[in-house]
């Protein structure tokens, strides 16, 4: 989810972490009031700032989720999921994709348009 969008979709943001806690995630970091923030990536000699939605650990295993929902900006949100996708990977954590109902299709084209696997995609 991009930055812009997060204060009118909090309620998800909250149904989301509900859902991987009881799915036995633990240390659970959010971007949201209440939880520890994730840790944000800058990019260097800019003012651009990613920070991942959720990032939580099962099984002493990292995962970090994106929250998908449709956007007016969907290129800045796949770019957003590319970079934490590469920044997974290089440290053999696991990246996620989160959606509901009304907002599949959205997200599996832009999966298809990025190329990630449909395995990152997580339906609530």
């Amino acid at each position: 989810m991009i930055t812009t969008e997060k204060t009118e979709n909090e309620a998800f943001l909250k149904k989301s972490i509900q859902h991987l806690e009881l799915h036995g995630f633990e240390q659970i970091k959010a971007d949201l009031e209440g939880y520890d923030r994730p840790k944000t990536y800058h990019k260097k000699d800019s003012e651009i700032s990613i920070t991942p939605d959720i990032v939580a650990y099962k099984n002493g295993r990292r995962y970090v989720f994106d929250i998908s929902l449709k956007s007016e900006k969907a290129r800045l949100l796949k770019s957003k999921w590319l970079v934490l996708h590469a920044l997974s990977r290089l440290k053999d954590h696991r990246f996620k994709i989160i959606t509901t109902k009304g907002h599949y299709k959205f997200t599996n084209d832009m999966i298809k348009d990025i190329n990630l696997s449909e395995e990152s995609l997580l339906k609530i």
